[in-house]
């Protein structure tokens, strides 16, 4: 049975997440509804990663097995055909060896979170960046995240409802860079992360930013390992996953 890799992004907004659930619609049944209209096979995407609702994709990567055999580029080309007008788009098809598994072969994600710092609301950008009316000092910013690079425990910036076995993770790097047009990109990378870990960095971050918060009270809340020290957790709008990582061939 031919296993094919999916490379797909989105704009998570009108979703409830990447994973079916039962109180919406999700960017995964939506493919999986394009698999059945192309193919007339019942498939299981497996994701990468589990976005949440409102969270976006640059590229997330799924596989699926099929039982019947497609070029890459026509199999790209056939499920966007039946995603339209979803804001869902095939970015590219491959076969790989039946081992490979979205998730669990991946060896590295990077997520991006976007800030527009500004008096004035968004217009182009609403529904893609966390709106902050006031300027954020970024190098303050970078200066205290470098506190979270490395191996901790990370429970603090852990949503109460992760499911992960253990808190600790290794953050193997994360950028905060002052962009044109008021903005502030987050950068942020590591073999995997914990249930909204990212969105809470960036909410801790922008306490730094507004000077509410030195970078020993942002190391001072990873060190107490306790939910409540966690500043606010930033909205998901501004949230990407940019790309994922795989071993050579």
């Amino acid at each position: 049975m031919p296993r094919l890799k999916l490379t797909i992004e989105y704009d998570g907004g009108p979703f409830v997440g990447w994973q079916r659930q039962a109180n919406g619609r999700s960017v995964q049944q939506a493919i999986e509804e394009a698999f059945v209209k192309l193919t007339g096979e019942a498939v299981t995407l497996r994701g990468a990663g589990r976005t949440d609702a409102g969270v976006h994709a640059l590229a997330q990567v799924a596989h699926v097995d099929l039982s019947s055999s497609w070029t890459g580029d026509k199999l790209r080309d056939g499920l966007n055909a039946h995603l339209r007008p979803e804001s869902v788009a095939v970015l590219g098809a491959a076969s790989v060896p039946a081992d490979f598994d979205a998730r669990f072969s991946a060896i590295r994600r990077h997520y991006l979170y976007r800030l527009l710092t500004r008096r004035a609301p968004p217009a182009l950008k609403r529904g893609r960046v966390w709106h902050v009316k006031r300027r954020l000092d970024a190098v303050a910013m970078q200066r205290a995240a470098r506190r979270l690079i490395g191996t901790h425990d990370f429970t603090t910036f852990r949503s109460v409802e992760c499911q992960a076995k253990s808190p600790v993770k290794t953050l193997d790097a994360l950028n905060v860079v002052l962009r044109e047009d008021d903005e502030i990109a987050v950068t942020a990378t590591a073999r995997s992360f914990l249930h909204n870990q990212v969105r809470s960095l960036v909410g801790s971050l922008k306490l730094v930013g507004e000077g509410k918060w030195s970078a020993d009270d942002l190391q001072a809340a990873l060190n107490a390992r306790d939910r409540a020290a966690c500043g606010p957790v930033a909205p998901a709008a501004g949230l990407y996953l940019m790309r994922v990582d795989y071993p050579a061939a």
